[in-house]
């Protein structure tokens, strides 16, 4: 065991980087190797064999000498369609020849230390990402559209010098069709050819169908397919809240085991940001492959709009704060958690039936940014109704809830939120892409940012300059296949105006109601509870992390919960790293992983360290 990673971890990951080296070649130039790699279609097929059995050689002469003129005719328009594509190229060699410079008085080991590091980074993206982006489709369109135009003078031109061969094969055409049509009349566009695997014992080519789906050729792969591409069990299991919402928690299943981790992203965010990174650096693959029973949480807040009511209007879904996050979302997770892992250790150890506890296993909480603060209100407000949490042990990365210390920026934001609030609630209800075309338009942009270093530099740059100079992976962070043309995660008005309050009182409240009347119907007092000041209810070790390179939650809003926590005698920690505010889920940092782990161990060491006291050991007694 290796910062935080198991050997096994390592071994996978070394063996899927060797595997697919061997595809290097073949994906170098994109367009190249579609057309190398990629069998031919039906249509293709069949219009090659009756261009073998049709034209002599007395047709191919005028066919020449017809393409000739009409590639003459037709240039100046395939030179202005295709000026943008050269443009973006240019760009691109334009912003590949800066570190190629800069390299150059580096030591030879090191240039051959990076280019071996962005070969694998090159190979990992290739075999994950299969989008084209905006320009390829451009590029594609293009080419498609000057070669209909150079098939249809062809055909023209073939009827016009063989009319009698061209009437025969347009009988035989409608003819065909109609025979097809009748056959394939209500079915899906379905096509069978012929293909054959490398390496298989008997290579002969073999029939098998395909479907044409997705033309629009976008990313929109779920948490669940990278887990199981990754050779991960999982398991969906869907938690219905007391107001109705259908949230999907996810699970990489240890049925077995007696200690289980449950992560919960933070804003704009699902379970995808603890998958993201791959085998190597996800918190997710490595709890598993360290024994973890994983259970992955997502809140509520999809442009689907799940919910048990499938009529429900877009004004009555979005019509939630922060406070739904930690009262109703996180409750009903972590009690279906327990239910199933109560009845799958009962039926797999029977002897377990004999402890008097009611949890039979140790449950960790790791949380980012929001999560964290929905997390934190959920203990609270547990304690408060005396109802048990089931946790052991709270990580908080990043975790919101004060954030008087901003940028300028966001408070500018504030502001203008807290002033039109009452102007925007009755028209706005949430905010998110709002069509599907803009949101197929934004991942394929994700795809072009990241084939032009110069676009994506600029899109980077300008990200972190709204944020306040925060330096995280923001063009990675937007070509997450949870941003699809079908669904993504969005904000609801009132988490926002929720953040708003928070920072405009400087402390970690509830939601406020906006009249006295309605706080005191919900809280039972004039101001809704101010959750700083119940901390001292917190009666599990938490471990606070900051990153120092963070512009969106500071280290010092950070700090402010630690100093609460102390003061009001929490079991609390506090540690800083070198990251931006999305480095703690979606970059790969060994030191973060190690970190992770070696808390949540801690909760292990304990457990071991009960089970041998006196009580345990007549329990033992009395079992055998």
């Amino acid at each position: 065991m290796e910062n935080g990673v198991s050997s096994f971890n390592q071994l996978i990951h070394e063996l899927s980087v060797d595997s697919d080296t061997s595809s290097v070649d073949y994906s170098s130039a994109e367009e190249d190797s579609d057309l190398n790699i990629y069998p031919a279609s039906p249509s293709s097929q069949s219009s090659r064999a009756s261009g073998a059995t049709t034209f002599t050689k007395y047709d191919r002469h005028y066919r020449g000498w017809i393409r000739c003129i009409f590639f003459w005719i037709l240039l100046p328009a395939k030179l202005l369609l295709g000026i943008p594509v050269y443009f973006c190229h240019f760009l691109y060699n334009r912003g590949s020849k800066v570190p190629a410079i800069s390299e150059s008085h580096q030591s030879p080991n090191l240039r051959s230390i990076k280019k071996v590091l962005t070969l694998r980074d090159h190979i990992v993206h290739r075999a994950t990402d299969r989008r084209r982006g905006v320009i390829e489709d451009l590029h594609l369109a293009i080419e498609i559209f000057i070669e209909a135009i150079f098939d249809v003078v062809h055909k023209a031109a073939h009827f016009i010098l063989s009319p009698l061969e061209a009437f025969r094969n347009l009988s035989r055409w409608i003819s065909s069709h109609n025979g097809g049509t009748r056959e394939n009349d209500g079915s899906v566009l379905e096509a069978s050819f012929t293909t054959a695997t490398l390496g298989e014992n008997d290579p002969a080519p073999t029939e098998r169908n395909a479907t044409f789906h997705q033309s629009l050729n976008t990313d929109a792969r779920t948490c669940q397919d990278v887990i199981t591409e990754l050779g991960y069990p999982y398991e969906a299991i869907h938690v219905i809240t007391a107001d109705g919402y259908v949230l999907l928690l996810e699970r990489i299943p240890r049925r077995d085991a007696r200690k289980a981790v449950y992560l919960q992203h933070g804003i704009m965010d699902s379970s995808m940001g603890w998958v993201s990174n791959g085998v190597v650096g996800s918190p997710a693959f490595a709890a598993f492959d360290q024994g973890y029973d994983v259970f992955l949480g997502n809140l509520r807040g999809l442009v689907s709009r799940e919910h048990v009511d499938k009529n429900i209007s877009s004004r009555q879904y979005w019509r939630y704060s922060i406070n739904e996050h930690g009262t109703e979302d996180i409750p009903a997770m972590i009690e279906k958690i327990h239910q199933v892992k109560t009845s799958e250790l009962k039926l797999s150890q029977p002897e377990l039936e004999l402890e008097t506890d009611d949890q039979l296993y140790n449950l960790c909480a790791v949380c980012h940014s929001l999560g964290g603060a929905a997390m934190l209100m959920y203990v609270i407000t547990r304690r408060v109704e005396e109802k048990p949490h089931r946790l052991s042990r709270l990580v908080l990365l990043s975790p919101a809830g004060f954030h008087d210390d901003s940028n300028f920026v966001f408070t500018i934001v504030e502001h203008l939120f807290l002033v039109l609030a009452p102007i925007l609630s009755p028209f706005v209800t949430s905010f998110y892409i709002p069509t599907r075309f803009f949101r197929m338009l934004l991942n394929k942009l994700a795809r072009d940012f990241h084939n032009y270093p110069a676009v994506g530099g600029l899109v980077q740059t300008l990200m972190s300059y709204v944020v306040g100079g925060d330096s995280s992976n923001w063009v990675g962070v937007l070509g997450l296949p949870h941003y699809n043309m079908n669904d993504m995660p969005g904000v609801s008005f009132h988490v926002a105006l929720h953040l708003a309050q928070m920072k405009h009182s400087g402390k970690f409240k509830m939601f406020d109601y906006g009249s006295a009347s309605a706080n005191m119907e919900v809280y039972g007092s004039s101001q809704p509870l101010d959750l700083g000041e119940y901390y001292w209810l917190i009666d599990i070790p938490v471990n606070l992390v900051a990153g120092r390179k963070d512009k969106v939650i500071r280290p010092s809003m950070v700090r402010k919960h630690y100093k609460l926590m102390k003061e009001s005698g929490v079991n609390v920690s506090y540690n800083e790293f070198e990251y931006a505010h999305l480095d703690f889920t979606f970059s790969h940092h060994e030191e973060l992983l190690a970190y992770v782990m070696s808390r949540l161990r801690l909760v292990e060491n304990t457990q071991k360290l009960s089970s041998s006291s006196p009580r345990a050991e007549r329990l033992k007694k009395k079992g055998q």
